[in-house]
């Protein structure tokens, strides 16, 4: 009788182990973006730590931890830094890896350019056609980018 007991906890003991794991794992690799105007991102996970950049909306960044109400996060430079939960929001978004890339009226190259990003410009994804995205700046400006200017 006593035995039995023993495996049971164990037994409920790995069934708690194996969901905290996982639910660590599904946050890990997740990506997310920011969802303020201007956000700061900071060396360790609060407000005591130092700020190592500030980042603007739309800005995508892959979860490697979470601490708390805190999210360690790296970017499309790899860097590495910390940021509020309340700051981020599960929305697609892209953010340009090239200089100059042509932002365009429609999907495809015969189609205008109504301006051109720098790198490192975020955009919120509204719609995919092909190998192009349909994207919006936080200032509002709209239009089609090419899969290969974007991480």
């Amino acid at each position: 009788m006593k035995h039995s007991r023993f495996i049971k906890y164990k037994i409920i003991g790995i069934v708690i182990l194996c969901f905290l794991f996982s639910s660590v794992y599904t946050i890990a690799n997740e990506r997310r973006c920011i969802n303020k105007t201007i956000a700061n991102v900071r060396s360790g996970p609060g407000t005591d730590y130092d700020i190592k950049w500030k980042v603007e909306k739309y800005y995508p960044i892959i979860i490697l931890k979470k601490q708390e109400e805190w999210y360690q996060f790296e970017d499309f430079e790899k860097d590495n830094a910390w940021v509020h939960e309340s700051l981020l929001e599960k929305e697609d978004s892209i953010i340009t890896i090239k200089n100059d890339c042509n932002v365009r009226s429609g999907p495809g190259t015969d189609f205008k350019i109504v301006f051109k990003a720098s790198k490192g410009v975020p955009f919120k994804v509204l719609d995919k056609k092909e190998s192009w995205y349909k994207v919006k700046h936080a200032d509002g400006d709209q239009g089609w980018i090419h899969k290969t200017l974007v991480w």
